[in-house]
């Protein structure tokens, strides 16, 4: 809870602030450097948050985490089912990557079917504690139907910002919950800055988990489940956790949450992370391996929730892989359209685009040395299939079409 919230660090210049008076950014730094990260008060945590503590927690959710949440009142979670994804061991799937053993984590199992529910639950229970009229974000998608998903079971009127190219399920999702949808005629960095003038000229309760440091908390219980999981089945930890990347909050997340469950003494180190981007969008990749400096470029991939030139969590971002001692890698389309088939038929999981990239990222990663065939990995598939339909149906192939009789039936079987 909120007791065990010590400050919010910039990640820039290391200025501490108190929650309640700075929240989203570092007023020094800015927006594009002043990215803040939540300090808990770790020793008084785990006093009460232990293996021993959670063995006996029957809130199976992402909220029997609460002391890791920077929630203030437990009377503001909503009534939806978020967190707690299942793991699956997926052995046929590992035998097609070339690793020895492969879990998959099935993030499109949450509400609004992705991996972002963990971000705007936390989102929504922050803006009703500030009492906000309303709340926004700018989104490829799939933070944008999550939010739209929860600011409804809230009561907490929306206004979205996605790019007019965004996949037609994602913005029904949008319009059915009731959001106030803008269509942006542009890339989705153009959409997140006319998002951030708005949030401050209207006073409206900024999402955008770049610069909100409260999302990441949502985002890094993944790892807090991952890691209760697999201990559970009375196995080691993976040697590799693979995510796809866009933004750099994601996998930032999941960093956090493996890290915190270290220093609480769940297990004994982090795993490497393999955060994967693709080939037409792929600015950590470039700073990776160059030791550069971002370098925003050109969102060129239909694999739209990682289509982000400009990643505005540039800094957790990198530090998730080099802390990690991991790697980025980058991957074409067509690997991901065929990752898509992939891990349908080996582990019966339908991703999206972007969900599945981390498995392609895997099996590209073992080509070139960087994942060892003996090793054990767990992919986190971030969204379902079914938030991108034509994709799918690209990955996938036709029907065979067929006139009514069993002697077509028969021919076709032929």
């Amino acid at each position: 809870m909120m007791e065990f919230v010590k400050s919010l660090q910039c990640v820039h210049c290391g200025q501490e602030y108190d929650p309640a008076v700075i929240e989203l950014y570092c007023p020094d730094c800015g927006y594009n450097d002043g990215i803040l990260n939540v300090v808990y008060d770790y020793d008084s945590i785990g006093k009460q948050f232990n293996p021993s503590s959670l063995k006996d927690c029957r809130r199976y959710s992402m909220w029997r985490y609460l002391p890791l949440l920077p929630v203030a009142d437990s009377d503001t979670i909503p009534h939806l089912q978020v967190g707690w994804t299942p793991l699956y061991r997926a052995p046929l799937l590992a035998a097609e990557l070339g690793v020895a053993n492969c879990y998959v984590k099935d993030e499109g199992r949450n509400p609004t079917a992705s991996f972002k529910d963990r971000a705007s639950s936390i989102g929504v229970i922050k803006a009703i504690e500030k009492k906000a009229a309303r709340i926004t974000c700018a989104s490829t998608g799939n933070a944008a139907s999550s939010l739209a998903g929860f600011a409804a079971a809230a009561q907490l009127p929306a206004t979205i910002f996605v790019p007019k190219t965004a996949p037609e399920a994602k913005i029904a999702q949008l319009l059915i919950y009731g959001a106030q949808v803008f269509a942006v005629d542009g890339t989705y960095d153009q959409a997140w800055e006319l998002c951030m003038e708005a949030s401050a000229e209207f006073g409206w309760y900024n999402r955008n988990c770049a610069v909100n440091p409260n999302l990441i908390e949502g985002k890094k219980t993944v790892s807090l489940e991952l890691v209760e999981q697999i201990l559970a089945l009375g196995e080691a930890m993976p040697d590799w956790v693979a995510v796809s990347v866009g933004d750099g909050c994601t996998v930032g997340g999941v960093y956090k949450g493996l890290w915190e469950m270290v220093r609480l003494g769940f297990i004994a180190k982090v795993p490497k992370i393999l955060g994967v981007q693709a080939e037409g969008c792929q600015p950590f990749v470039t700073s990776w391996q160059n030791d550069a400096p971002l370098i925003p470029c050109e969102a060129l991939t239909l694999a739209d929730s990682i289509a982000v030139g400009h990643p505005r969590n540039f800094a957790k971002g990198l530090q998730a892989i080099t802390q990690s001692e991991g790697a980025y890698i980058a991957v074409t389309d067509a690997e991901i359209l065929a990752a898509m088939k992939l891990l349908a038929r080996k582990a019966a999981v339908f991703g999206e685009p972007a969900g599945v990239a981390a498995a392609a990222g895997v099996q590209r990663a073992v080509s070139a040395g960087i994942i060892d065939k003996s090793a054990t990995v767990a992919i986190l598939v971030t969204g379902n299939g079914l938030k991108d339909i034509k994709s799918a149906v690209k990955a996938a192939g036709s029907p065979i079409i067929i006139p009514p009789s069993l002697a077509a039936v028969k021919a076709a079987v032929k």
